[in-house]
C-alpha cells in the first residue's frame, strides 16, 4: 500500500475545495480525524523542508493545495492571458456589511449602503459567496444573508474569526414597519429565491 502520507497529498491535489479531516479519514479508513490531521500535518512539514512551489494551508474548514504566495507575481502574469469577472466596488461593500453583521436582512442592507442592494445580492448569490440563512423574526419576515464556505475559501480564511479586526462598530438601524413594506416587495418580486447550495465563486484566489 502507498505511504499515507502520498495518498493525502494526492486527495489535496485531486480536490477543488478544501478537504475536511474527517473526510481523509473516512478515505484512508482511519482510526479518527486526529490521524488524519497527523498526516497532513506531515505533509505540510515536507512542503516546508523543501523549496516548492506549492504549500498546504488550512482554510474554510478543511486542508488545501495553494501556491506560495511569494510566487504570486508570475501568476499574475498568467492570469492577465484570461479574462476574469471580478467583484464591483458596491458588492465588496455588500460583501463586507454581511461578514461582520450576519445576518443580515436585504432593508438592513439598504439602511446602511443608502441604495438598494438587490442587483448585488443577486450577483453575490450567483457567485455563492453569500446564501440565505433564513427570514428575520420581524413584521414581513425579510430573508436574511449571510456568507458562505465559498467566501472563506476566496478570500483565504479559516473561518471568520480570521477576519481583519476594523476600528469602531457598524451599527445596523431600527427600521421598524419599513422593514415589513420592503419584506413584502421582495417576497412580491423575488418568489423563487433559495440557498444555492455548495460551491465556488468565479473570484481569482489562489496564487
Amino acid at each position: 500500500m502507498p505511504n499515507p502520507v502520498d495518498i493525502a497529498e494526492a486527495l489535496l491535489f485531486a480536490s477543488d475545495v478544501p478537504l475536511e479531516a474527517e473526510r481523509i479519514r473516512e478515505v484512508l479508513d482511519l482510526e479518527n480525524a486526529a490521524a488524519a490531521r497527523g498526516l497532513v500535518e506531515e505533509l505540510m512539514a515536507r512542503y516546508e523542508a523543501e523549496p516548492r512551489g506549492l504549500s498546504i494551508v488550512e482554510v474554510g474548514g478543511g486542508f488545501r493545495m495553494v501556491t506560495r504566495p511569494e510566487l504570486a507575481p508570475w501568476l499574475v502574469r498568467l492570469a492577465r492571458a484570461r479574462t476574469r469577472v471580478r467583484l464591483s466596488r458596491p458588492a465588496l461593500e455588500t460583501l463586507a456589511i454581511i461578514a461582520y453583521k450576519q445576518p443580515v436582512s436585504r432593508p438592513e442592507l439598504d439602511a446602511v449602503r443608502g441604495v438598494n442592494s438587490d442587483a448585488v445580492l443577486d450577483n453575490l448569490l450567483e457567485r455563492r459567496l453569500v446564501r440565505i440563512g433564513g427570514r428575520k423574526e420581524a413584521p414581513g419576515r425579510p430573508f436574511l444573508y449571510e456568507t458562505t464556505r465559498e467566501f472563506l475559501v476566496a478570500f483565504g480564511l479559516r473561518d471568520l474569526s480570521d477576519l481583519p479586526k476594523v476600528e469602531g462598530e457598524l451599527v445596523i438601524p431600527d427600521l421598524g414597519a419599513e422593514v415589513a413594506a420592503t419584506a413584502a416587495a421582495e417576497h412580491a418580486s423575488t418568489p423563487t429565491e433559495q440557498d444555492p447550495g455548495p460551491g465556488g465563486p468565479d473570484v481569482a484566489t489562489r496564487g
